[in-house]
């Protein structure tokens, strides 16, 4: 309900500010990141009501909806990890990704942004046929997203409210992610909530042993979840209010 009531008001204000056709396009450009958000915060609620229920089927059919991992099996600490997970990682590319995009080159950002993304989505996992493909299309978004990881993790921090305590977590953990991206969301996250994240999961046929964020810290439980998604939305908050005002001097 938050979210969807930013993204009214942003498109609002947005238009109120700039009264131009420049100005309605841009109030559509900073309201899709926003839209986004909304989706992305539905999509993790919809594993946490059942698994706070003890559903772990419904849960595990929710969860297979927004990840790759094989969660056939997955129990309560494994789903809650995988969903916060999703959270962390997807704020950071499907929300202020864009938004810093928008920011820094307006409206050619955000489209070179969307197509980046788009491409890695598509060709990023890369087989033998399309090697060099996967590869450029894979590090070309590591590149446009080393930023948005980086200041989603600041996000965090500061909607966390103990900000030291949360980078401290963000700065030991990140690089243990195999990824040199979604480590910063994820650890800094985890450092939030003071959870642990990552660690062993399946992929298709295949175990694989990732190390722990936050190793020290107890599993995540139902309520974490539904705790991350507070934390989320006090986040993209925080991220949105300066983007918006930097459109209303722009245009």
């Amino acid at each position: 309900m938050v979210v969807s009531l930013i993204v009214i008001a942003v498109a609002y204000l947005v238009g109120l500010l700039l009264q131009s056709v420049l100005g309605t396009l841009v109030a559509g450009v900073l309201a899709w990141p926003l839209v986004a958000a909304r989706s992305l915060y539905d999509h993790v609620n919809a594993v946490a009501k059942p698994l706070a229920a003890g559903d772990l089927p419904a849960a595990r059919q929710a969860i297979s909806m927004i990840v790759g991992r094989d969660v056939s099996q997955a129990d309560e600490a494994a789903l809650a990890r995988a969903s916060i997970e999703s959270l962390a990682e997807n704020a950071s590319d499907g929300v202020v990704a864009p938004l810093f995009w928008a920011a820094v080159a307006g409206l050619p950002g955000i489209a070179a942004y969307k197509a980046i993304n788009t491409l890695d989505s598509m060709i990023g996992h890369r087989n033998d046929r399309y090697e060099q493909f996967g590869k450029f299309a894979a590090r070309l978004d590591d590149v446009a997203n080393w930023v948005p990881a980086r200041l989603t993790a600041i996000l965090f921090a500061l909607a966390a409210r103990h900000v030291p305590t949360v980078w401290r977590t963000t700065r030991r953990d990140a690089g243990k992610h195999r990824s040199p991206n979604a480590g910063w969301p994820e650890a800094a996250m985890a450092g939030a909530l003071n959870i642990r994240l990552s660690g062993p999961r399946i992929y298709g046929d295949k175990a694989v042993n990732e190390p722990w964020l936050n190793a020290a810290a107890p599993d995540p439980t139902a309520k974490d979840i539904t705790r991350a998604l507070t934390l989320f939305r006090r986040a993209i908050i925080i991220g949105a209010v300066p983007v918006i005002l930097l459109a209303s001097l722009l245009f």
